[in-house]
C-alpha cells in the first residue's frame, strides 16, 4: 500500500501504540489516516513536505518499517516502555533523571495535562534565575556577551541589508510560508500519529506544539515589555521603550522550538538538517524582510531553543526512542577523562604580541613546520602546538644554539594554561592578558593619510597620532569556559589637534578620489575610550567562530599586508576560522572566512566586507596562499542581496559589470633547499578586480621579501628585506592610465578600500613605492633589539610633485619575570621631497615609550 501516492512513497508499516514486540499486525496509512495532500503544493506546504517526510521516514525504523534509512542512526532494541505502567516507566529512568526530572511525567495528552504542562513550563522558565549554577556561567556569560555585540551593531547590520520593497517582501512571505509550515508540520505529526496509534509520532508534534506556545507567550510578554520599534519604524534605529513589538521575534521562536523538538525525536541527519534549516531560514529572513533587528531574531531563536530543550527533558518519553538531551553545563568536573582540545575556545595571539616573531624564529629555522606564517591571528591553542612541536624537534637536534632552546623555553612558559588543556586539563578560566601606559611624542610634521599621502606610523591598529604627544592608557583580558570564548581589549586614547589640509592638498584630494572637495575643517583632539579588540567566540570541533570587533593579518613579514593588515582599527566582524584542515594535493591548510562592516566613510556609508583566505603547504618548505576580500553594500552601493552576493563571490555576472569593490591577493613562503635553516624567499601578489592575481602580473603590486635567520659569526642577528610598489606601470600596457585610480580605489566606493580613514592594506599607498630593511638582534628571548630603515616615494602622477621620505628606526623590548616589560622605539624622519605639503624638507622625530604587565609570563 502507498503513503501520499503523490511523491511516489513506498508503504510505511506502522505498529500499534503499544509498540510490544510482537504486536499487531502493521497498518497502512492509507487506511488510518484520511487526508491527501495535493498536488500544486505552494511555498509553505513545500517547507511543510520537507520536515513532515523526513520525519515520517525516520520514524519507519522505529515504527516497524521494513527498511532502515541510510540517513537514521542504528535503530534501538524495541522496548516494552510503553505498554509498562507510568510509574514503573519512572523508576526505570531513575538513573537518567536528565530525561525526566523530578516531579516532571511524559503524560502527553490534550486538556488537563496539557493544561498541567504549560504551567511547569512558564514556572520552570521565570523562577530559572533563583537555580542558576556556578557551571551555568559556561553558557550565559559567553552568550550575553555575543548577544550583547550583536544588539550594539543591531543599526549598523539593518544599514546593509537591501530596502527595495520588492525584496523586503519576498523575505517577509517565506519566513511567514516557513514558520507556519513548521507549526503546520508539527500538528500534522500530532494528528497521524493519532490517528495511526503512532506514540512517537504523536509525542513528537505534541511536545513542538507546547514548546512554539510557551515560547509565543513569553516573546509577547518581552515585546509588550521592551516595546522595541521595527527597523523601519522611527528611524531604524532600535531604542528600546519607545513604541513597538521587535523585540524578541515570535517567528524565530516558533521556528526553533518546533525545529529543535523534531530534530531530538529524530535525530537523523535529514531530518535534522530539513528542520534546523528551515528555522534558519526563519532567522535570517526576519533580518532580511527588515521586521527584526539581528538581536531579535538572535534572542527569540534562543528562546525557542530553550522551552524545546526544557519540554522535551522534563516530557519527551524515552522508551519511544529519541535522541538525549542532557546539560548544556555538565556537573560532574571528571564527566571526560580527558577532554578534547577540538571543543575548547581559546583566545587569539594579539598581533603586536612577541610571539609571532618567536615563533616565526622557530619555524624558518625548521623546527616547526605546521606553522602558517601568512594567515594571523592564531589562537593561543594553536600557537601551545607550535611550541610542543618545536620543543620535540629540539630534543632530537643535538646541535642546537642555546639562544634557539632558550626561545621555546620562554614560549612554554607562555603557554603552560593551553599545555594543561592538550594534556586533557578542564577548559575554565578567566585572566587579565596585559596592562599598559603607552605614550607616543612627534617632534615635527608627521605624514598622517595612507590613503593619499602615506604614513609616519603604521600597523598600530590604527591609533590616531598627530604632532605632539599621544597618549594610550588600556589593558586587555579574557576568559573561557570549555568551547567559548571571551576577549576585550580597551584603552583610552589622546591625540593632539592639527590644522586642516591646504586648499592645494584637498583640491588634490578630490581630483582622485571624483568627490567634491571636503571643507577645510581642522582635526579635533582625540580623546576617547576605545575598544581595541573585543569578540566573543565558539570552537566546534576546531571552527572557531568569533563574533566582534577584530584585527587580523593577511601576509608573510613585518612590512604589512597588500590585502589586510593591522593598519587599521580592527573591524567588527564575524569570522570563522580552522588552522588544522587537510586536503589531497594541497596538504594541510589553513582557512579564514569573515564577514564585517566598515566604518568612518563619508562616500559610501558603512559597506559591508567579506573575505576568505586559504594557506596550504604542498611541499614541505613551501607555504602558499589565496585570499579575496569584496567591499559591498552601504547607503548609495551596490545592494548587500543574494544576487549581488553570488556575483561579487564568483567575480562574473551575465552582461554586466561585478557588483562590489574585489581585491585578490597570493602569497608564499619558500624555505631555499640546502639553506632551509638559514634563507627564506616570502612575498605577496596583490590585484584590484583581478580573480587572480598573476593574470596581469605588470600591472599588479608585489611585495617580495628575503628572511635571513642568521649572519655567518652572529647567530642572534637577523635580517628581514622587502619591496613593495603599487605604481602599477605596466597599466599603461593595457591602454589605461593610472593617476591613483587602479589600486585601493573603486569607481562606487570611492572612500577606497579604507576603515576609518586608514588603508586596510600596505601603508605604501595607491601609488608608492618603499623597500625597508629590519636587522633584529636577539639578545636574549626576553630582549630585542632591532634597526629599521626605510625609504618610501609617491608617484607625482599620482599627487602633484610627488613626495620622498626616509625614516631610520631603533626599538628596543624587553620582558621580565614578573611579567612587567618595556617597549622603547625611537624613529628620525626625513621628508626630503613633498611640494604639496612644504616648500623644503622636514624632519620629525617620534619617540615611543611603553610600560607594562603582563601576568601571562609570570610563572
Amino acid at each position: 500500500m502507498s503513503f501520499l501516492s503523490t511523491y511516489g512513497l513506498q508503504s510505511i508499516g506502522i505498529r500499534n501504540s503499544y509498540g510490544a514486540l510482537g504486536g499487531r499486525e502493521s497498518l497502512s496509512l492509507k487506511s488510518r489516516a484520511r487526508f491527501r495532500l495535493g498536488r500544486s503544493a505552494s511555498r509553505g506546504t513545500l517547507s511543510f513536505t520537507l520536515v513532515l517526510l523526513a520525519i515520517i521516514q525516520q520514524g519507519r525504523a522505529q515504527i516497524g518499517g521494513p527498511q532502515q534509512p541510510s540517513f537514521a542512526p542504528p535503530a534501538k532494541a524495541e522496548s516494552t516502555a510503553s505498554s509498562i505502567p507510568l510509574l514503573r516507566r519512572l523508576k526505570l529512568n531513575d538513573s537518567q533523571p536528565e530525561f525526566l526530572p523530578a516531579g516532571k511525567d511524559p503524560e502527553n495528552r490534550l486538556v488537563s495535562p496539557f493544561v498541567k504542562h504549560v504551567g511547569l513550563d512558564q514556572k520552570q522558565f521565570w523562577t530559572a534565575p533563583l537555580r542558576l549554577r556556578w557551571q551555568d556561567a559556561k553558557v550565559l556569560v559567553p552568550f550575553a556577551a555575543f548577544s550583547g555585540i550583536v544588539m550594539a551593531n543591531d543599526a549598523t547590520i539593518s544599514r546593509q541589508v537591501p530596502d527595495k520593497p520588492s525584496e523586503i517582501s519576498r523575505s517577509k512571505n517565506i519566513s511567514d510560508y516557513t514558520a507556519f509550515s513548521l507549526i503546520g508540520a508539527a500538528g500534522a505529526s500530532y494528528f497521524m500519529g493519532l490517528l495511526a496509534r503512532n506514540e512517537h509520532l504523536r509525542e513528537a508534534g505534541f511536545l513542538a506544539g507546547e514548546a512554539a506556545l510557551n515560547s509565543t507567550a513569553v516573546a509577547y510578554l518581552l515585546k509588550g515589555a521592551t516595546q522595541r520599534p521595527r527597523p523601519l519604524e522611527s528611524g531604524g534605529n532600535g531604542q528600546f521603550f519607545q513604541t513597538g513589538l521587535s523585540f524578541p521575534s515570535e517567528h524565530a521562536a516558533i521556528a526553533w522550538s518546533v525545529a529543535s523538538v523534531i530534530a531530538h525525536e529524530y535525530p537523523g541527519m535529514l531530518t535534522k538538517a530539513a528542520a534546523y534549516g528551515l528555522a534558519s531560514a526563519v532567522t535570517v529572513t526576519r533580518v532580511t524582510g527588515k521586521q527584526h533587528f539581528a538581536s531579535d531574531v538572535v534572542i527569540g531563536s534562543a528562546l525557542g531553543w530553550y522551552f524545546a530543550r526544557q519540554i522535551y527533558r522534563a516530557h519527551h518519553d524515552s522508551g519511544l526512542g529519541g535522541a538525549e538531551w542532557g546539560r548544556v553545563a555538565e556537573d560532574s568536573e571528571d564527566r571526560e577523562a580527558v577532554r578534547n582540545p577540538l571543543h575548547m575556545g581559546s583566545p587569539y595571539v594579539p598581533l603586536d604580541s612577541w610571539v609571532y616573531p618567536a615563533v616565526e624564529k622557530l619555524a624558518t629555522l625548521d623546527y616547526i613546520k605546521t606553522a602558517f606564517l601568512a594567515l594571523k591571528p592564531w589562537t593561543r591553542i594553536k600557537t601551545a602546538r607550535l611550541v610542543i612541536e618545536a620543543g620535540e624537534n629540539l630534543d632530537l637536534d643535538d646541535n642546537v644554539p642555546e639562544d634557539i632552546t632558550n626561545i621555546q623555553h620562554q614560549l612554554e612558559r607562555e603557554f603552560a594554561y593551553e599545555r594543561g588543556l592538550l594534556d586533557g586539563k578542564s577548559n575554565l578560566t578567566a585572566r587579565v592578558e596585559s596592562v599598559y601606559a603607552r605614550g607616543v611624542s612627534v617632534s615635527g610634521p608627521a605624514l598622517i593619510d595612507s590613503y593619499h599621502l602615506g604614513q609616519t606610523l603604521s600597523y598600530d591598529y590604527g591609533r590616531p597620532f598627530r604632532r605632539g604627544t599621544n597618549e594610550q592608557v588600556g589593558s586587555s583580558m579574557w576568559a573561557a569556559a570549555g568551547p567559548f570564548t571571551i576577549y576585550v581589549r580597551g584603552e583610552f586614547q589622546h591625540a593632539a589637534s592639527a590644522p586642516a589640509f591646504s586648499d592645494a592638498v584637498r583640491n588634490a584630494f578630490a581630483t582622485r578620489d571624483l568627490i567634491p572637495v571636503a571643507p577645510a575643517i581642522p582635526f579635533a583632539a582625540v580623546n576617547r575610550p576605545h575598544l581595541i579588540e573585543g569578540y566573543a567566540a565558539l570552537n566546534l570541533g576546531g571552527w572557531q567562530i568569533a563574533a566582534g570587533k577584530q584585527s587580523q593579518e593577511w601576509a608573510p613579514g613585518p612590512g604589512g599586508s597588500t590585502l589586510w593588515s593591522n593598519n587599521v582599527d580592527p573591524v567588527e566582524m564575524v569570522r570563522v576560522t580552522n588552522s588544522d584542515l587537510r586536503f589531497p594535493i594541497l596538504g594541510p591548510a589553513s582557512l579564514s572566512l569573515f564577514l564585517g562592516s566598515l566604518t568612518g566613510r563619508s562616500y559610501i556609508r558603512h559597506p559591508a566586507i567579506y573575505g576568505e583566505k586559504i594557506n596550504f603547504k604542498p611541499l614541505l618548505g613551501l607555504e602558499l596562499g589565496l585570499a579575496r576580500t569584496v567591499t559591498l553594500g552601504g547607503r548609495g552601493g551596490d545592494a548587500f542581496n543574494f544576487s549581488n552576493f553570488i556575483d561579487s563571490f564568483f567575480g562574473h555576472r551575465a552582461g554586466g559589470s561585478v557588483p562590489g569593490d574585489t581585491h585578490t591577493s597570493m602569497d608564499w613562503v619558500f624555505h631555499v633547499p640546502k639553506l632551509r635553516n638559514y634563507l627564506v624567499f616570502y612575498g605577496e601578489l596583490y590585484a584590484d578586480d583581478d580573480p587572480l592575481p598573476i593574470q596581469n602580473p605588470g600591472k599588479n603590486p608585489y611585495r617580495p621579501g628575503i628572511y635571513l635567520t642568521r649572519f655567518p659569526g652572529m647567530a642572534k642577528l637577523d635580517l628581514h628585506l622587502e619591496a613593495v610598489s603599487t605604481e602599477s606601470p605596466g597599466f599603461f600596457n593595457f591602454g589605461g592610465t593610472n593617476h591613483g585610480n587602479l589600486n585601493y580605489w573603486n569607481q562606487t566606493y570611492r572612500d577606497g578600500y579604507t576603515n576609518d580613514g586608514n588603508l586596510i592594506g600596505n601603508s605604501v599607498g595607491r601609488m608608492g613605492r618603499a623597500i625597508q630593511a629590519w636587522f633584529t638582534y636577539w639578545a636574549s628571548p626576553t630582549t630585542t633589539i632591532q634597526f629599521a630603515y626605510k625609504h618610501s616615494t609617491v608617484s607625482a602622477d599620482f599627487i602633484p610633485g610627488g613626495g620622498a621620505w626616509q625614516d631610520y628606526q631603533l626599538r628596543y623590548d624587553k620582558y621580565w619575570k614578573s611579567g612587567l616589560y618595556l617597549k622603547n622605539q625611537v624613529q628620525f624622519e626625513n621628508i626630503s621631497h613633498y611640494p604639496i605639503l612644504f616648500d623644503s624638507s622636514r624632519r620629525n622625530l617620534t619617540a615611543i615609550v611603553e610600560f607594562g604587565w603582563a601576568p601571562e609570563r609570570e610563572r
